[in-house]
């Protein structure tokens, strides 16, 4: 049975994990902001980085509706206790994949010197590199680094953005 405590624990954890993303990631997005009272455009910092921070952010979107609906079973009073169990291992399976995703992209980040996004589901790996070229030695450098931080047998994608 899961416990104020480790709900507490679950909850604060995984928005911590979305935040520090957000905060390393805040420094390179480029934000067009309008507002809606006037036609004002606001342009923040512009690194180029636009279409692979679309795809992080809306990545980081799908995770938090996927942790809220998991809280929300957590919370329920009807739900059964198999339910919240399944709801807890799921949370728990996020967290650790969203901790592997921010290892392995900041090991690419530092090995290769290629911004990219790294996205881990259930049976799979997608990496997306931020590259006017694609070179197939780029994603097979890319591909044996990843094999060599993951202990799991997971299919890997490397695909290649332009800046």
């Amino acid at each position: 049975m899961i416990n104020k405590q480790s709900l507490w624990f679950i909850t604060l954890f995984s928005l911590i994990i979305i935040l520090s993303i957000y905060y390393f990631k805040s420094d390179e997005t480029s934000l067009m902001m309008k507002t809606f009272a006037s036609s004002e455009t606001i342009k923040a910092s512009n690194n180029d980085n636009n279409s692979l921070d679309v795809l992080k952010i809306s990545n980081d979107e799908v995770t938090v509706t996927k942790i809220n609906e998991l809280q929300d079973i957590l919370l329920d009073s009807e739900a059964t206790l198999e339910e919240k169990n399944n709801a807890y291992d799921s949370l728990e399976v996020i967290s650790q994949n969203k901790a592997k995703e921010i290892e392995l992209s900041n090991i690419i980040k530092k090995e290769f010197n290629y911004n990219n996004l790294v996205k881990i589901n259930d049976k799979d790996i997608n990496v997306t590199i931020l590259n006017n070229t694609h070179n197939n030695e780029i994603a097979n450098s890319v591909l044996r680094k990843i094999k060599e931080n993951i202990k799991e047998n997971k299919y890997i994608t490397v695909k290649f953005e332009e800046k």
